[in-house]
């Protein structure tokens, strides 16, 4: 090897400056070359120890390579500057899914923007959407015109339950969320998260359009940027997913089905959507082919030896909302328990109680392995003790533990948890139901508080749809059959009163003829009179001794003339076979031709051959000799005593004369 010269050692011993190390820092930061961006920054630092700008290009760049572990091994090497990378800090455990740690860290922080972004993300993962909301009013106060901060909070809004309030949230930021608007605004995310509150507000044939919008944006977007069929299909699958997901709301299962299906089938979608599109296609099936449905929902679900610990494979953890896994999980349950896999539903359900702490949804799951496993009692000792837990969070316990208890036959215990549900008492359905139930259990007192309540409701309702009148005719109806005369009357009269029906006054004058006839006289006067019983008389009606039939009681005089014309017939040609000669008709058809031959005078049978006809082996008597011997056998012993049978002789002579 040659020796180096003295130009070039002398070139290798001359440091670099400070300025040359922070344009190249620099320069590899705009171009995006990170981990030659972290080379400089240690050539940096080693030249000037603790330099605060090198420090936080290095972490940065760390960060861009989603290289985590380093960017906090940095960290830990410069906690003994003067330097706060707390915020750094928390964005690893974010991205790092350590939610709670990255939340305990911004605590302490000033709310900046970029905080406050931070932290609304952290919410959103763990599912504490007011939580998000609250950080993103507080990032609106920032006057940040950000069209990101806009779709972020309708998407959170749609998330906390609260779809209802995104139109007006986005009228306060002036945004316009009408399809025209959209279309000219070209904003895809926009458009899909409009499209997902329209689908809570339960809007599909609007969500449809918007949806169909925002794909046609999407790919027009893609296209320019010169994304390929393929890759175009794989990023709109969110969309795609959507869209089937509206399909098979409004009833079209088939077309849904099949996007579904596509969709699996090619893999062409993110983790998070194949995962959505699988469990929808499990729900639309139904129990059609539950051990299919297993299938495709154990490949989503990560296996671990430990019990009652679940988790979705990775790249589902942390992309799924809660309630996209609590449709993936219940999914699980019932397909478990419709195959008879009762005690794998069992330790699913555990290891759902102890994810979902505070959710209905494990609740419910275990009522219905309990109901599957012929234990009702325990079922409703489950249900009843979480509504007494979460008394604001139990109309759908209460809902299902009443279900569980009328099928059981249990009509108190129904009645009762239909009871509970305030703000459904005067639904025409709940109030049937809960008549019902009450006079299972023979308490009438209780069904008439039912309809009274109901009555009372409506009267305070101001509502267009109002039930007062149908409820008012019910509850007179059920009143009067249970012997409640006077108050029926009194509930039919203010039936009169409002609407003055002609079935109302009918069953006013009804009901008062029982309490009190000169009332019912007054308003039977009201009654429009039915055409043609004029000319009744009904003191003669009621002297007969009752209805007679109809064709003697509707007898009319008929003219003489007119019986004649009925009585005159006319005269039809008879219909002759084909081929038949009325002239020449030959002889006449047996009269005994419908009779069967042996009854026939003409019939003979047919003679029997006396010659007797032996079958079988040499040596062998026939069958009616055999049955003429024993005739005549039984006869002799009716008439005799019949002799001891003589041993047989030996057949040696009849052999030897043979041999001869």
């Amino acid at each position: 090897m040659p020796p180096k010269s003295k130009a070039a050692t002398a070139a290798a011993a001359e440091p670099v400056s400070l300025e040359d190390l922070f344009s190249a820092l620099h320069r590899h930061i705009e171009a995006g070359e990170y981990p030659q961006a972290v080379k400089v920054a240690d050539q940096v630092l080693a030249a000037a120890p603790g330099d605060e700008d090198a420090v936080r290009c290095k972490v940065v760049a760390h960060i861009k390579s989603d290289a985590t572990d380093k960017a906090l091994a940095a960290i830990r090497a410069a906690e003994r500057l003067p330097i706060d990378l707390s915020y750094y800090k928390a964005y690893c455990y974010y991205r790092q899914n350590k939610l709670q740690e990255a939340l305990e860290i911004l605590n302490g922080q000033e709310e900046t923007t970029d905080v406050l972004q931070l932290e609304s993300q952290i919410y959103y993962r763990l599912a504490r959407m007011n939580d998000c909301l609250n950080s993103y009013e507080k990032l609106q106060k920032f006057k940040i015109d950000s069209m990101d901060l806009k779709i972020n909070t309708m998407a959170a809004l749609v998330a906390a339950g609260r779809a209802s309030e995104v139109h007006a949230a986005m009228k306060a930021q002036k945004v316009d969320l009408t399809t025209r608007a959209l279309r000219d605004a070209r904003s895809f995310e926009l458009a899909y998260n409009s499209a997902c509150a329209l689908i809570e507000n339960k809007k599909y044939s609007e969500a449809k359009e918007q949806l169909d919008l925002a794909k046609r944006i999407g790919k027009e977007e893609l296209m320019v940027e010169d994304y390929a069929e393929d890759e175009i299909e794989y990023e709109l699958a969110p969309v795609s997913a959507q869209l089937a997901y509206v399909q098979q709301l409004q009833g079209q299962t088939q077309e849904a089905m099949e996007t579904y299906v596509n969709m699996i089938n090619k893999k062409s979608g993110d983790p998070s959507s194949l995962a959505v599109a699988t469990t929808n296609l499990v729900s639309l099936k139904g129990t059609k082919d539950a051990a299919d449905g297993l299938r495709k929902l154990d490949r989503l679900v990560e296996k671990s030896t430990a019990p009652n610990q679940l988790q979705l494979i990775e790249t589902l953890e942390f992309k799924l909302s809660p309630r996209q896994k609590e449709a993936l999980y219940s999914a699980r349950v019932l397909l478990l328990l419709h195959a008879n896999k009762i005690d794998q539903a069992q330790e699913l359900v555990s290891g759902l109680l102890g994810m979902f702490r505070d959710s209905i949804f494990p609740v419910l799951l275990q009522a219905a392995v309990h109901v599957r496993e012929k234990k009702v009692p325990k079922a409703e000792e489950v249900l009843s003790r979480y509504a007494e837990k979460h008394p604001d969070d139990s109309k759908g316990v209460l809902l299902a533990l009443a279900q569980i208890a009328a099928n059981a036959n249990h009509f108190q215990i129904a009645a009762d948890s239909l009871s509970k549900i305030s703000d459904i008492q005067h639904m025409p359905a709940t109030v049937a139901t809960l008549v019902a139930l009450k006079e299972r259990i023979s308490d009438s007192n209780g069904a008439s508080s039912v309809l009274d309540s109901a009555i009372q409701w409506w009267k305070n309702a101001m509502t267009e749809d109002n039930k007062l009148d149908v409820f008012m005719r019910e509850a007179a109806s059920f009143k009067l059959n249970h012997g409640r005369d006077e108050e029926a009357c009194q509930l039919y009269e203010q039936l009169v009163k409002s609407c003055g029906s002609t079935e109302a006054l009918a069953g006013l004058v009804a009901t008062s003829a029982r309490t009190d006839l000169e009332k019912a006289e007054q308003y039977e006067k009201k009654l429009k009179p039915l055409p043609g019983l004029k000319g009744i008389n009904v003191d003669s009606l009621e002297k007969t001794s009752g209805a007679r039939h109809v064709d003697q009681a509707m007898k009319v005089d008929v003219p003489e003339e007119v019986k004649k014309q009925k009585a005159k017939k006319r005269k039809r040609k008879p219909k002759y076979p084909k081929n038949f000669d009325p002239a020449n008709p030959g002889p006449p058809p047996d009269p005994e031709r419908w009779l069967p031959k042996r009854q026939r005078s003409s019939y003979r049978p047919k003679r029997r051959d006396k010659r007797a006809q032996v079958r079988g082996a040499q040596g062998s008597v026939s069958k009616d000799k055999h049955d003429a011997s024993a005739t005549s056998s039984k006869v002799s012993q009716s008439t005799t005593t019949a002799k001891a049978p003589e041993p047989p002789k030996s057949n040696k002579s009849r052999n030897k004369k043979s041999r001869r």
